[in-house]
């Protein structure tokens, strides 16, 4: 029983002993803990250099301010002709295929003449009977006169001698019409090009049997294109004739100037649009009928104003700001804005119209890189320079701080 009891006195001195230990140790540990605060805080500080590369800055410029309106459509041929037979007949020669370059006047189809060469002979022997039978009514004619002058005849005798020369020289005119049509429908056979430019479609072979008012070929001269573009009722009255248009196409880099040459009267039934048609010169025949355009019509066009792009802009309580560097630290400047649209100095980008706020030649930040520490020194960084050791790029500087910012709200 003493060494029963003996050995729990024992066990309990242990667990008394290891239960201050942990104490101890606990009070101890404390301390450095606290020490090491510091250092935490200090590098969550914000750096003391913050960089930038070259296109995350720019200088503030007095440039040109577009306002636009989007506008897509199908492109066409300003100048187009479907080519069809005028009379019915075989077709003997295509002299032409798609893509090949036409003159006006040029002979494109030919066909089967036989049965029109044979009508032409046709009307004219009717023609030369004709004739001949106004010759034997003129001489009837006149020799009734003589006879009707010394009395010989009656005057209604002299009377039908008339009336039946008036009706050879009736049929004379008849005969040559005849004559006239026959002639037509004969050089009709040859189909010659109306205007000049390239074969977009040939829908005949030879040998093919063809009725009249059959389409034969398709003739378009690239040299003027047209876009048909629809815009809503309620924007149309921001159109005028003569505005300017950019249009761009898929799969050519350049953009096409163009100009609104007409304006449809009437709304489309179903979508309540009107059509508006931009004509695009196109010399070098880059664009081709059915490629698909958008366009960027230009409503108003400010000339020497101070720009910066949409992504410079912040806000703080709906109030807008950049941020300039001024001194080689960073600032933050109030703006006012201006008119919204793209600048053409700067690439065609969305840009604001800066009217008061900022000089031009002014540096400031072009890209949203969030909330930054003003009073912060800068340091652009190019391609080829090399980083200081304690300084750190404008974003990651621009999470410092907010991580700093926080860990100061928790303490």
């Amino acid at each position: 029983m003493l060494k029963r009891r003996s050995f729990w006195i024992i066990l309990a001195i242990c667990l008394l002993v290891l239960l201050v230990g942990g104490i101890a140790a606990g009070m101890l540990k404390k301390p450095a803990a606290n020490t090491n605060k510091a250092p935490q805080a200090a590098s969550a500080a914000a750096p003391a250099v913050m960089e930038f590369l070259p296109s995350d800055v720019m200088r503030v410029q007095v440039g040109e301010l577009r306002r636009l309106m989007p506008l897509s459509g199908s492109l066409r041929a300003l100048n187009q002709v479907s080519v069809k037979a005028r009379v019915p007949g075989d077709v003997r020669e295509v002299l032409v295929r798609e893509g090949e370059a036409v003159k006006p006047g040029q002979v494109l189809v030919r066909m089967d003449a036989s049965d029109y060469q044979a009508r032409v002979g046709q009307a004219q022997g009717a023609l030369a009977a004709a004739r001949g039978q106004l010759d034997i009514a003129a001489k009837a004619r006149d020799n009734n006169r003589a006879l009707l002058d010394k009395g010989f005849i009656s005057r209604n005798a002299f009377d039908n001698a008339a009336s039946q020369y008036d009706i050879a020289r009736a049929n004379v005119e008849s005969a040559r019409g005849a004559l006239d049509v026959a002639q037509k429908a004969l050089a009709d056979t040859v189909i010659k090009s109306p205007m000049g430019g390239l074969v977009s479609m040939r829908s005949v072979q030879p040998g093919e049997k063809v009725s009249a008012d059959n389409r034969l070929l398709d003739v378009v001269d690239l040299g003027q294109m047209e876009m048909e573009a629809a815009v809503p009722a309620s924007e149309i009255g921001s159109v005028a004739l003569g505005q300017e248009v950019e249009v761009r196409v898929e799969g050519l880099s350049k953009p096409f100037p163009g100009k609104v040459a007409r304006i449809n009267p009437a709304t489309q039934s179903g979508s309540r649009s009107i059509l508006v048609y931009v004509q695009i010169p196109n010399d070098d025949n880059a664009l081709r009928v059915g490629m698909f355009g958008e366009a960027q019509l230009v409503l108003v066009r400010k000339s020497g104003v101070l720009t910066v792009p949409r992504t410079a802009i912040q806000r703080d309580g709906g109030q807008p700001y950049v941020y300039a560097i001024e001194g080689g630290k960073l600032t933050r400047r109030t703006v006012t804005l201006g008119d919204d649209g793209r600048s053409g100095d700067s690439g065609g980008v969305e840009a604001f119209e800066i009217a008061a706020g900022l000089d031009a030649g002014m540096q400031i930040v072009r890209t949203n890189l969030g909330v930054l520490r003003t009073g912060t020194a800068v340091k652009l960084v190019g391609s080829g320079n090399q980083a200081a050791p304690h300084a750190a790029p404008a974003a990651a500087a621009a999470a410092a701080a907010a991580s700093a910012s926080a860990s100061a709200t928790t303490q």
